[in-house]
């Protein structure tokens, strides 16, 4: 019984009785053990409850397994996480090739999307600006009453589509008829114009209306380039933005798009400035040609042949990456919950404008940004065409315009940053309007009073009005590099020390009322302008004095919202530190806390282990196999017993008192 008892306190890791009785009663069983040669009939004991239990051998105990002593280097290695399988994957430059086998071709995609919209871009202007009938001042009416209604109606089926259609069917169905229509406005719908375009009807209505408008006659009378040039604006807005980067995003995991995604910036500028030198290499064929060729007409398609080849190429891409890059395991699986983004009204969104100084101020950065860049864009192309009228002219023009732009572009990315880092926001900020506004300034005073600079003009071979063209480009060279570089960070900056409902509700409020007022404002002040005065060049004056207080204001607005936004983001910034410094101590504190708990669990582990395993391996070392034990050797594991016995009572003080009793 009491060999019974011994067995369950084992089992238990329950204190065991005293030293004396285990000795006691060691030497009663060792006198039971030398006679027993077999086994031989359990010997009952006479007990007070009424079940007798038999006698149980010590070497029989049901004892743990012996484990080795816990170390800390083995808790340590037992705490470090397994390898990553990922990290098995086989590797190409450093980046993993299944992360290659996405990456590549959209990057490949990506730069044929940007190649054939650069040359897309500067055909569409050639087209309407150097018209028969048609100038610089279709472009504003262009933009406002066919642009946008088709942009509209376009994203209407596209959402139906998509109801309907696999993402695959969908891609299909919407970059395919842009690459037909290309392909047959070069060889059917250019070569056929002057039998579809209405010239009489057109000649008749404007000499109704009257010169004023000659811009929205414009869109009737050349109506098959009006639909070229929306068709460029949308592969733009559709084709990069809506299928492009949708199937980037899902196909590429938060990590691959962070590494990746801010090079296929770099890539985008690359393609410009590559399609540029394409566009100025086609532009002058024509000086290889006879007389009475149309010299634009063989341009044209061939420019248009590259954007169906390369269209058909990033079909034959998507296609491959769907066939053969895409399964279960390389798509990432992430479920985003809808953020919920407030839906202003226009009403709200005034409100929210007036009711904050900070805000009021982003604001007029947005506008004012929007404004000026159509302001000064809409005459420079109408100064561009009266100094080069052939639309192989005009066009090489615009190959070399593209190619700055991208070099620009890419050069103020690189500069942009340390920009920021080295001269803060308020710097950033003022250059872009300081910039607009010096060129600007350059660019009117040459239109409106370089007839007495002609004279020193010609020395250097140029005119004012070449000057102006030069001066024109430079700034729109310049206000696309910086929107980029400069401009959208510090926009997106001045949002971060506002707190979290201001945040919102002033981003919600810009996006209602500022972005579309800035891109449509500077077309419907145009407008207004030509309607008023019967002609862009009557109206260049006003045009030139409406830049100069709207870049004003800017200035203005941007030194105003550096002195609320420096002390927000020192604020900011101390409170960020104040943040680590307490986190760095709450975790040492932590640390240190549970480097203790753990040396303690340690020990208390270990002696536990010694304890309880110890008279199990003595024990059984005091047995051989005849079956005879000597009288030396069992003292060993007595006091191992009687030590395990002492260390359980002396760590469970409680249940060996409850026990004893």
């Amino acid at each position: 019984m009491e060999s019974g008892l011994v067995a369950s306190h084992l089992r238990l890791r329950l204190p065991l009785p005293s030293a004396a009785t285990a000795r006691h009663h060691h030497h009663h069983l060792l006198r039971h053990r030398h006679p027993v040669a077999a086994p031989a009939a359990p010997l009952r004991l006479s007990l007070p409850r009424p079940t007798p239990t038999p006698l149980r051998l010590p070497a029989a105990l049901p004892l743990r397994p012996y484990l080795p002593p816990l170390r800390a280097s083995a808790a340590a290695a037992a705490a470090s996480p397994a390898p990553d399988a990922s990290s098995s994957e086989p590797k190409f430059l450093g980046v993993e090739t299944k992360t290659l086998k996405k990456i590549v071709p959209l990057g490949l995609m990506f730069f044929c999307i940007l190649f054939n919209y650069t040359i897309l871009r500067d055909t569409k202007d050639v087209l309407v600006v150097t018209a028969k009938g048609s100038s610089a001042e279709i472009i504003p009416f262009l933009k406002t009453w066919v642009n946008l209604p088709m942009a509209v109606g376009f994203m209407l089926l596209y959402t139906k589509l998509a109801d309907v259609l696999s993402k695959e069917a969908l891609f299909y169905a919407v970059i395919f008829p842009f690459i037909a229509f290309f392909g047959a406005f070069a060889y059917v719908l250019y070569p056929l114009r002057d039998a579809i375009h209405p010239t009489a009807l057109a000649d008749r209505l404007l000499a109704s209306l009257g010169p004023s408008f000659l811009g929205p006659v414009a869109i009737l009378r050349v109506w098959s380039f009006c639909l070229f040039y929306v068709m460029a604006e949308l592969w733009g807005s559709v084709v990069i933005s809506v299928l492009f980067w949708g199937f980037a995003n899902q196909i590429t995991t938060v990590e691959e798009a962070k590494e990746f995604y801010p090079l296929f910036g770099l890539g985008a500028n690359i393609a410009l400035i590559f399609s540029g030198r394409t566009v100025k290499y086609f532009s002058n064929m024509r000086k290889n040609l006879g007389p009475g060729v149309d010299g634009w007409a063989i341009s044209l398609k061939a420019m248009m042949s590259i954007v169906v080849i390369l269209g058909l190429v990033i079909t034959g891409i998507y296609w491959g990456v769907n066939r053969f890059v895409i399964d279960s395991s390389s798509v990432p699986v992430v479920e985003r919950k809808k953020k919920d983004k407030p839906k202003l009204s226009l009403g709200e969104s005034m409100k929210v404008l007036l009711s904050s100084r900070y805000v009021r101020d982003l604001a007029t950065l947005v506008v004012a940004y929007g404004i000026s860049i159509n302001l000064v864009e809409v005459t420079w192309k109408s100064k561009l065409k009266a100094q080069f009228p052939s639309p192989n002219e005009y066009s090489s023009f615009m190959g070399d315009f593209s190619t700055a732009t991208g070099i620009a572009t890419f050069t103020m990315m690189l500069l942009g940053r340390m920009i920021l880092r080295k001269f803060g926001w308020g710097v950033a900020a003022t250059i872009t309007p300081a910039v607009l506004l010096l060129t600007g300034v350059g660019f009117f005073s040459l239109i409106l009073f370089g007839e007495p600079l002609t004279p020193l003009m010609t020395k250097f071979g140029m005119t004012p009005l070449l000057a102006a063209v030069y001066v024109g480009a430079m700034q729109n060279i310049f206000s696309k590099s910086a929107k980029y570089s400069l401009f959208d960070p510090c926009k997106e900056m001045a949002y971060i020390p506002l707190d979290e409902d201001m945040k919102v509700k002033g981003k919600a409020a810009i996006d209602v009322v500022c972005n579309p007022l800035g891109k449509s404002g500077g077309a419907l002040i145009q407008q207004f302008m030509i309607l008023s005065f019967g002609s862009l060049a009557n109206s260049t004056p006003y045009l030139g004095g409406i830049l100069l207080v709207i870049v004003l204001a800017w200035l203005g607005a941007v030194r105003s919202l550096d002195s609320q936004f420096s002390p927000l983001a020192k604020q900011d910034l101390e409170r960020e530190k104040m943040l680590k410094a307490k986190t760095v101590e709450t975790t040492a504190q932590v640390v240190g806390t549970g480097n203790g708990s753990l040396q303690e669990s340690l020990a208390s582990d270990t002696s536990a282990n010694g304890s309880a395993i110890k008279p199990s391996q003595e024990t059984e070392s005091t047995t051989p196999a005849n079956g005879s034990a000597d009288s030396d050797s069992t003292t060993p594991a007595n006091g191992s017993a009687i030590k395990a016995s002492q260390e359980t009572e002396s760590t469970t003080p409680g249940i060996s008192g409850q026990q004893s009793q």
